[in-house]
């Protein structure tokens, strides 16, 4: 079953605020793929491991009807409390076990969820609910591709944002080696013959100096370290926002920075 990480109704608050939704380029990869293989129009496409749907609002604007799932209640709350399009709806249920007909789903997608789950049976689940003909395409952001730019300190900005992540990776759950891999295995696992995998998509994401530390806050191994050591994860990332002004010379958190990421994507038709 699907490692679960984002259960506590804080974490899915700081989730809900700081996550951001995919970027420009992964968007258009995604459509492009998606166009390229007749999968649109669509009629239903289901989002999985949405956390609190920041993916599913950008797939609401594209398709008719959008669902929504996570194996977090609070998750889905926060979700739900937030404003979106009338064709989106979300459920709570485990990837792994999806409520859908066999070959009823055009399309199934996966941002930055498809590490935590049981990769084996997920497939198995998406290979059962998707028509013949559907698309799957799972995404994920490398750890390893971030870095911040400001005037001419992008580069001592990036280091104190390094300095900080390394700290905080130091608390990851095993299953991230995923990610680390460039999705590599999960890319193996998917059961379709027709499939590819792109690990080159940059994108710059609109941020402020809050939106960065937040986001590091909202990631599941400050979690953890938080709840190892809460002084020492609070003070590491107060420590970390203020070396980030200092180096940018301003005095705002709400000053704007360009936060740059690299995507992996992973698409297939059945």
């Amino acid at each position: 079953m699907a490692t679960q990480m984002f259960e506590g109704r804080g974490h899915a608050a700081v989730y809900q605020k700081y996550r951001f939704a995919p970027g420009k380029e992964l968007q258009q990869t995604i459509l492009s793929y998606l166009r390229e293989k007749k999968a649109i129009p669509a009629e239903l496409v289901v989002d999985v491991g949405c956390g609190s749907g920041q993916g599913t609002h950008f797939l609401g604007e594209h398709f008719k009807k959008v669902v929504g799932t996570d194996i977090s209640e609070a998750q889905i709350q926060e979700a739900r409390d937030t404003p979106c399009m009338p064709n989106i709806s979300y459920l709570v249920c485990p990837a792994e076990e999806l409520p859908f007909q066999d070959a009823s789903v055009d399309v199934l997608t996966s941002f930055t969820a498809a590490h935590w789950f049981d990769v084996a049976k997920f497939m198995k689940e998406a290979e059962r609910v998707l028509k013949p003909g559907g698309c799957v395409a799972i995404s994920t952001y490398s750890c390893a591709g971030m870095n911040l730019r400001y005037g001419d300190c992008s580069e001592k900005l990036t280091r104190v944002f390094r300095e900080c992540w390394e700290t905080i990776l130091k608390y990851s759950h095993n299953r991230l080696k995923y990610v680390l891999e460039d999705y590599k295995e999960i890319f193996e696992a998917l059961p379709f013959p027709d499939k590819k995998r792109i690990t080159d998509i940059y994108d710059q994401i609109p941020m402020t100096v809050e939106g960065v530390v937040g986001y590091m806050e909202s990631a599941s191994p400050y979690q953890t370290f938080l709840k190892n050591d809460p002084q020492a994860a609070t003070s590491l990332l107060q420590e970390t926002e203020k070396r980030m002004l200092e180096t940018m010379g301003v005095s705002s958190r709400e000053t704007p920075v360009e936060f740059w990421l690299r995507h992996v994507c992973v698409l297939g038709c059945k």
